[in-house]
């Protein structure tokens, strides 16, 4: 019988806060009444926030951040358009899968898993791409298989200086409201994410930002679409309401999740998921190992996929932790199965969690069969961890010793 908590150290779905799952038992209630939209207008204003756009227009489908990806498509481009995309993840490999079933010419960049997104040769084809045949350029932001996060703006310069005028696609499921996103200055036309990683909710809310420009587009765009229509959300959004039955329990909870995420602030957000990344990733170098994400100037803030050293198959490091431990990490995807596990820090996470998170993969790769040090990971990651303790402790001596003297 296992006992005591259930640690979960996927990228996504993240832990759920207990406020927020309080805020989500709710009755049941009238998603018709006359008062519904005091509820939601203020879900939207803020969700603009957090996106970081003043101009654009936040939707929210019940769904998945697949199921935006494909609104996404379906609104704002024509059967047969040709689009520009990288592969070199397994999220970013679903996208081109989709890109390609719904009718799309889909030039594609191949790359390795642990590269980013390849904004050097993005502007060399853009630069090649004299009569506009290219309609979109797509971009995972943060490749969550393989802990890479690309430079979104990099990209957009690569469309400004090419005077190109493709639309920016953005894959935000695993960064946007964890890792620093910003729509209105990177000129991204749509961005999609999802409830269940940095918004600390269940899985069930598909969130989108579009520009105006592709709302302008969505009017004219032939693609065929019914439930995930722009038109029609945005028309019945515009007071508070939807077109079709929303998941309102959720809509309490990503209140209670926006007041969090505000209160806290969101450069501060980043910041705190910088510093438990840099934690984890320095007990990845203790330990004589290496993360997936080819340079340190890809390295996610939310997620590490951790190589096992040869020998080692990672699968089992997975299964012993959640067998023994109560612990659940991150797989290998498509051809990284087996060779990595991926420990998901984002969300509602503090120092004392992912200590937990590492010293539980110490056991874990020792009994798979590692060559470990015990408590070297940890050590390391404590070193990152106390570096804002000891300057606060360093500030109360110096005001204590002001005092004194005085």
């Amino acid at each position: 019988m296992k006992t005591g908590t259930q640690h979960l150290y996927i990228p996504g779905p993240t832990n759920v806060p207990e406020s927020v799952r309080q805020a989500m038992i709710v009755p049941m209630q009238d998603h018709r009444a006359p008062d519904f939209g005091d509820l939601t207008m203020n879900l939207f204003s803020d969700m603009k926030k957090v996106f970081k756009t003043e101009t654009g227009t936040v939707m929210m489908f019940p769904g998945s951040g697949t199921g935006c990806w494909e609104a996404a498509i379906t609104n704002t481009l024509n059967p047969g358009d040709k689009v520009l995309m990288a592969r070199h993840g397994q999220f970013s490999l679903l996208w081109v899968d989709m890109a390609q079933k719904l009718g799309l010419d889909v030039e594609i960049v191949d790359l390795a898993w642990g590269a980013g997104c390849p904004a050097n040769e993005f502007a060399r084809i853009l630069g090649n791409d004299r009569h506009g045949k290219i309609k979109a350029v797509f971009v995972t932001h943060n490749e969550t298989a393989t802990g890479v996060t690309s430079d979104v703006a990099q990209v957009r310069r690569a469309l400004d200086e090419s005077f190109h005028d493709a639309l920016l696609f953005v894959d935000g499921v695993s960064s946007i409201g964890s890792i620093d996103f910003r729509m209105d200055e990177w000129g991204v036309d749509l961005a999609v994410t999802g409830s269940q990683k940095g918004f600390m909710l269940p899985a069930g809310l598909g969130m989108i930002g579009v520009s105006a420009k592709a709302m302008a587009m969505s009017e004219t765009a032939t693609m065929r679409r019914a439930y995930f229509d722009f038109a029609d959300m945005a028309r019945v959004n515009a007071t508070g309401y939807f077109p079709y039955t929303p998941p309102v329990p959720l809509f309490h909870g990503l209140r209670k999740s926006l007041d969090r995420m505000l209160d806290e602030g969101l450069e501060n957000i980043f910041a705190r998921h910088r510093r438990l990344a840099t934690g984890v990733r320095n007990a990845v170098a203790a330990w004589g190992m290496e993360l997936c994400a080819e340079h340190p100037s890809l390295y996610s803030d939310t997620v590490s996929a951790i190589r096992v050293p040869q020998g080692v198959d990672a699968r089992d490091v997975i299964r012993i932790a959640y067998d023994r431990y109560n612990c659940s990490f991150g797989a290998g995807l498509g051809p990284l199965n087996g060779k990595v596990f991926r420990i998901g820090h984002l969300g509602d996470l503090n120092e004392g969690m992912c200590l937990s998170a590492i010293s539980i993969a110490e056991l874990c790769l020792a009994a798979a069969g590692a060559q470990i040090r015990f408590g070297s990971g940890v050590a390391a990651a404590q070193e990152v961890y106390a570096e804002p303790v000891a300057r606060a402790v360093q500030r109360s001596a110096r005001s204590a010793a002001r005092i004194a003297a005085e």
